[in-house]
């Protein structure tokens, strides 16, 4: 057995090999997330284990597109989770068992090189989701900008313009670093929100292992005419809590997720920003989220 320590947003988790048939050069992406010991409470162990088998007895509740394959998901009698993960041809990489809050889960690897990678890397990130919602941290779908000692997540359905909205700010906007362009996280400490880079960033690789202020969450529609506009509490409310990952038949779980959700719109504002994907809606975009950065500095004053 080897064990293995990252801290990611400032949660610690723990990752143990039963054998050497399966190790750590399956996630180059957690480099700068690894830690030589613990410091504090531990998130979640994951255990790999290919012995494991799946359980006799067990409730499906359903099967959902992740966009990179399907993932399916049972109940068990003593309140936790099986999922059977698969890559987009339908190749079963990964079974993942889990307790009723996550905190102790363990998984079989399948297949080759790749298809081991991606399975336990999908499940890293659905166990740190799910475990985090205990802990007032949620996994968003988005691409994130760093810049000063502020954090600028971009949210929008799957092809609209994340990622050419953050490349805009890289290109246009002094000062600029791509924090993550897939998954940040967003975790709540005294009440106050942060946005952190993690080990899944989709398509780019980014893997910043850095701490910011939640500056404000922007919403990216495409328009013909660049216009930005903040939202009220209610479509707030219903516009974040979507990007957010989580599972709906989870009623403690879910429950978590909208009240952090609440949380961080009752101090974070939220603007939808309709826009072509040009130089202006950038400028546009960061002029006004500037000034809700200096209103939040002068109210620290």
């Amino acid at each position: 057995m080897t064990t293995n320590y990252f801290r990611i947003a400032d949660h610690e988790v723990c990752l143990r090999f039963a054998d050497s048939s399966n190790s750590m050069s399956l996630l180059p992406s957690f480099e700068a997330f690894s830690i030589v010991e613990p410091a504090g409470e531990i998130l979640f162990t994951l255990t790999v284990d290919n012995t494991l088998r799946p359980a006799k007895k067990k409730h499906l509740v359903r099967k959902f597109d992740t966009g990179n394959g399907d993932t399916v998901v049972w109940n068990l009698p003593d309140g936790g989770y099986q999922f059977i993960i698969r890559d987009i041809h339908d190749r079963d990489c990964c079974l993942l068992v889990c307790n009723s809050n996550f905190s102790d889960c363990r998984c079989a690897l399948n297949g080759d090189w790749i298809m081991r990678s991606f399975g336990l890397n999908d499940a890293l990130m659905l166990v740190f989701a799910f475990a985090g919602s205990f802990h007032q941290t949620m996994l968003i779908h988005a691409s994130a900008i760093k810049q000063g000692d502020y954090g600028y997540p971009f949210i929008a359905e799957s092809g609209t313009g994340k990622s050419t909205h953050s490349s805009l700010w890289l290109k246009h906007i002094e000062h600029c670093e791509l924090l993550n362009d897939d998954n940040p996280v967003v975790r709540i400490i005294g009440g106050t929100p942060y946005l952190y880079g993690s080990p899944w960033s989709g398509k780019t690789p980014c893997y910043r292992n850095r701490r910011t202020r939640l500056a404000a969450v922007t919403r990216i529609e495409r328009a013909k005419v660049n216009s930005i506009e903040k939202m009220d509490t209610v479509l707030a409310f219903a516009s974040f809590l979507p990007a957010c990952s989580t599972m709906k038949w989870d009623t403690t779980i879910y429950n978590n997720l909208c009240d952090a959700v609440a949380r961080i719109i009752e101090t974070t504002p939220v603007y939808t920003l309709h826009c072509l994907p040009d130089e202006e809606a950038a400028r546009l975009c960061h002029k006004t989220l500037s000034s809700v950065v200096m209103h939040q500095t002068e109210g620290e004053v």
